[in-house]
């Protein structure tokens, strides 16, 4: 039985040589990846991990997919109230029927964000960033993935941007989020707060920043997201995790802005002026609604 698995995963992976050392390889399919989150970015990565030879998967999620998933998260119309995690592990069988899946339906928690992470060999983090219910999920894995010395791969879908942060908590003593977000801050910090402690401003492009300034005082905002965004988390992920399996270092921050690449040269001068110009005019504003909208937050919370 073992000669016929490797026999099949040998032709698998036949086209991954000459770009896929052995050695990476090798590294591939003895690794756990555990990916939280199985939606836009969590569930852009499951399958390209798993054709480019990754054969043991943990797969989380709370959610079931709804039809304004749809337009990025790789699901039909036919997924539209199944599990999250139990499609991604469905997509990965039908690529290799050998993977080894397990599928975790109730999220990350404080419970099991431990035991969780000690089994896997690295992280893919695509936890939901828009409520404060994914903030404690995602501190949690962050937490236990410190503790347990897992390297953690985050991703941010930003209109055409796809913004990746590597975490390398293989080294001693690692904090969670390289200590800019803590447990305190996830309680007490809005959303938009925390978004910006994790997102360094440099990378969040002109687009962003328009619709955070034009939206942010509202409480039904929902952020926009566009699938090609999210499929870039899917192949840079897939190549860092390459990458890191195989002990080789990576870029902490790693970004690709679709539509800038897409635009003329003299486009994208012009998009740089402009967000320049929001920023120094519209950060102190953003700020300051940030404020005001958590110290609102709070006196509703004492009155109840």
């Amino acid at each position: 039985m073992t000669a016929t698995l490797d026999a099949f995963y040998e032709e698998f992976t036949e086209r991954n040589r000459g770009f896929i050392s052995e050695r990476a390889q090798s590294a591939l399919r003895e690794a756990r990846v555990l990916i939280a989150g199985c939606g836009s970015t969590g569930g852009a990565a499951a399958e390209p991990l798993a054709r480019i030879g990754v054969e043991d998967f943990v797969l989380v999620d709370v959610g079931e997919f709804e039809l304004n998933n749809l337009n990025r998260q790789h699901a039909t119309f036919g997924d539209i109230g199944r599990h999250k995690a139990e499609v991604a592990e469905e997509r990965v069988r039908a690529i290799n029927p050998h993977a080894r899946t397990e599928v975790i339906t109730g999220g990350i928690t404080s419970v099991n964000a431990r035991d969780l992470t000690e089994t896997c060999t690295l992280v893919i983090d695509g936890v939901d960033v828009t409520e404060h219910a994914g903030w404690r999920a995602k501190y949690h894995l962050h937490e236990a993935a410190a503790r347990a010395m897992r390297p953690v791969l985050s991703g941010y879908d930003m209109a055409g941007t796809q913004y990746i942060r590597f975490y390398d908590y293989r080294r001693p003593g690692s904090r969670p989020f390289d200590g800019k977000i803590t447990a305190g801050m996830v309680e007490e910090s809005a959303v938009w707060s925390l978004l910006l402690k994790a997102l360094p401003l440099r990378f969040v492009p002109l687009e962003m920043i328009r619709n955070a300034r034009e939206h942010l005082g509202e409480e039904e905002y929902s952020v926009p997201q566009l699938v090609y965004a999210s499929l870039l988390f899917g192949a840079l992920a897939t190549r860092m995790t390459v990458e890191i399996l195989a002990g080789q270092p990576v870029r902490r921050h790693v970004v690709v802005d679709a539509h800038s690449e897409a635009r003329r040269t003299t486009r994208r001068w012009a998009t740089r002026v402009q967000r320049a110009l929001i920023l120094a005019g519209g950060l102190r504003a953003l700020a300051t609604v940030m404020r005001n909208r958590q110290t609102h937050t709070k006196k509703q919370g004492a009155h109840c």
